[in-house]
């Protein structure tokens, strides 16, 4: 299994354990429950690793980086 594909695995997990219905984009339901994360979404400017989307509505994206990685803001 590739590193991407065991953080895949550890996130799918997580989100699950927190109530969200992880689901693929080629096999998108959004009514299968309250919160759904997509994975892979593509948007106009890039590719999401998860789309959370939250009544049918997107509400944030999780980006995945390898561990150690210093996450910036912008102001």
């Amino acid at each position: 299994m590739t590193p991407e594909e065991e953080a895949r695995q550890e996130i799918d997990a997580m989100l699950t354990a927190a109530g969200w219905a992880v689901q693929d984009r080629r096999r998108v339901n959004l009514g299968a429950a309250l919160g759904v994360a997509v994975r892979e979404f593509t948007l106009t400017t890039g590719e999401a690793d998860y789309l959370l989307i939250v009544d049918r509505k997107a509400a944030g994206i999780v980006e995945a980086k390898p561990a150690g990685t210093t996450l910036l803001t912008s102001a």
